[in-house]
């Protein structure tokens, strides 16, 4: 009779390896910024409407995320509660997404960040003060949406140089 051989258990899976498989499971990519560069850049860009906000939240457990493309989901303001702590973020896509003037204050803390696209969302000039922090913002976009030439002027304001785009 032969002896039952034993399997080996399988190795633990880290947190940011489970994160990964999430969302590649959603859709989503997560790839290197370029060869030789441990930066990240994560794209759910033409995952569309099915993207909601569960499928993002694994984003939060990754680091050296600098790239985050969220564009054309269904992501909320609850979503970008899983942004509030990507601390290298530097370019933050969220056109034509749910996000409202109270997810702009997820943002907060993102101090490097240099470009965020709003594009189609309902944010208004209330929601460009929770920006006004970002001082390394260099450009925002802002057509389609209810951000008014004084919410502008203000934002300028406070972020020297950067460029505000209202649309053509």
């Amino acid at each position: 009779m032969q002896a039952a051989k034993k399997k080996a258990a399988a190795p633990p899976v880290s947190g940011e390896a489970a994160a990964v498989a999430a969302i590649e499971k959603a859709g989503g990519t997560v790839r290197p910024l370029a060869q030789n560069d441990e930066r990240r850049e994560v794209s759910f860009y033409l995952q569309g409407a099915a993207v909601k906000d569960a499928d993002i939240a694994p984003v939060a457990k990754l680091t050296k995320v600098v790239h985050l493309h969220l564009g054309n989901t269904s992501v909320t303001d609850a979503g970008l509660a899983a942004v509030k702590g990507l601390s290298d973020l530097e370019m933050l896509h969220l056109e034509k997404t749910k996000i409202t003037d109270a997810g702009l204050a997820q943002l907060k803390g993102l101090a490097k960040l240099a470009y965020l696209n709003l594009f189609g969302t309902a944010v208004t000039d209330a929601g460009l003060e929770h920006l006004k922090g970002l001082t390394g913002l260099k450009s925002l976009y802002v057509f389609e949406t209810k951000v008014t030439e004084s919410g502008i002027v203000k934002l300028k304001a406070a972020i020297p140089g950067c460029n505000v785009v209202k649309g053509w």
